[in-house]
């Protein structure tokens, strides 16, 4: 044997091994705790949601699944962490739209291309409110208010964020123009609820984790349910398309891996959180406590309804100036 064929049997080996052992790896997956990294702080509806389902999924899987908060720079420290970790199935992401939004905001240069999808778990239904002084009492009412005051009415939003894209869509849906109407930002949805008791802004967008309990006690006043069925949380609400404002609006949260990690290990966390969401006490505390609905889509199904979703959150971009 010569020197040169040597050399490509040993390489040859080498590299049939390392399939082999990749292929083992693969389908011994996992063998550790998996961290899964939650771009917000702790106690915020993304944080208890996928806390809740990742309790149930572990128990699938066999392996712990440590939530990890990473707050910071808009979500985006998280998300960054994520999509430059190894693509071995041991550090996964649970986010949602903001993904897409810091895009579209200039704030990152990437978007859901930049990570492997895993699987769509909830989604958590929006919801416009008012204080309890308002002379609004339902979303069809507001654009007339609007054109009563024009210029006067303030709606309290993120920068950038989903209640941002939320008032964009809702205007255009209501026949609302935004020349009228004044959006004043806050840091956090903290910080919108203060404003809203304070009577210093009109309108904020809610849901049922971050407003539930001011609904409930008549603080707040809910206006309308941005989803086709009305809520079981919220049965006496209206949805928005009962009132003729044809929109829905939700907080979609899913998985996600960094770029290159192996199908088998996102079909295998896949499975396992399709799984937990089976659990009846689990899906009832999303629908009940948090005002979502469970929304299971894998592979395929979840690149396609992440696509039309960047192209919808796109749209209504273009209606935003991001620098004010």
């Amino acid at each position: 044997m010569t020197r040169n064929t040597l050399i490509r049997t040993l390489a040859a080996i080498g590299l049939a091994g390392g399939v082999a052992f990749s292929a083992t790896a693969q389908a011994d997956y996992p063998e550790q705790d998996i961290r899964l990294i939650i771009p917000y702080g702790p106690g915020g509806a993304t944080d208890i949601i996928f806390r809740l389902i990742s309790q149930e999924a572990e128990q699938h899987l066999g392996e712990s699944i440590v939530p990890v908060n990473m707050a910071g720079a808009g979500a985006t420290l998280g998300s960054r962490n994520v999509k430059d970790a190894r693509p071995d199935g041991y550090t996964l992401l649970g986010s949602h739209d903001t993904i897409a939004l810091s895009k579209l905001a200039g704030t990152v240069d990437y978007s859901y291309d930049a990570f492997e999808p895993i699987a769509l778990l909830t989604q958590t239904i929006n919801i416009p409110a008012a204080h309890a002084n308002h002379p609004v009492q339902s979303a069809d009412e507001i654009a007339d208010y609007v054109r009563e005051n024009p210029g006067q009415v303030r709606f309290s939003m993120i920068p950038s964020s989903t209640d941002h894209f939320f008032w964009v869509q809702f205007f255009d849906e209501a026949g609302i123009d935004m020349a009228d109407v004044r959006l004043v930002g806050y840091p956090d949805t903290g910080e919108q609820v203060s404003a809203l008791l304070a009577e210093e802004i009109d309108f904020a967008m809610f849901n049922l984790p971050s407003g539930g309990a001011f609904f409930e006690d008549g603080t707040f006043r809910p206006l309308g349910v941005a989803h086709p069925e009305r809520l079981d949380g919220l049965p006496d609400v209206p949805t928005l398309r009962e009132m003729g404002i044809e929109m829905d609006h939700s907080t979609s949260r899913g998985l996600f891996a960094p770029k290159g990690t192996p199908q088998e290990v996102l079909d295998t966390v896949a499975e396992a959180y399709g799984q937990a969401l089976e659990n009846e006490q689990v899906r009832s505390r999303i629908e009940n406590e948090f005002g979502s609905v469970v929304r299971f889509l894998a592979g395929d199904d979840y690149r396609a309804f992440l696509d039309d979703n960047e192209a919808a959150l796109s749209a209504a971009a273009e209606n935003i100036d991001f620098q004010n």
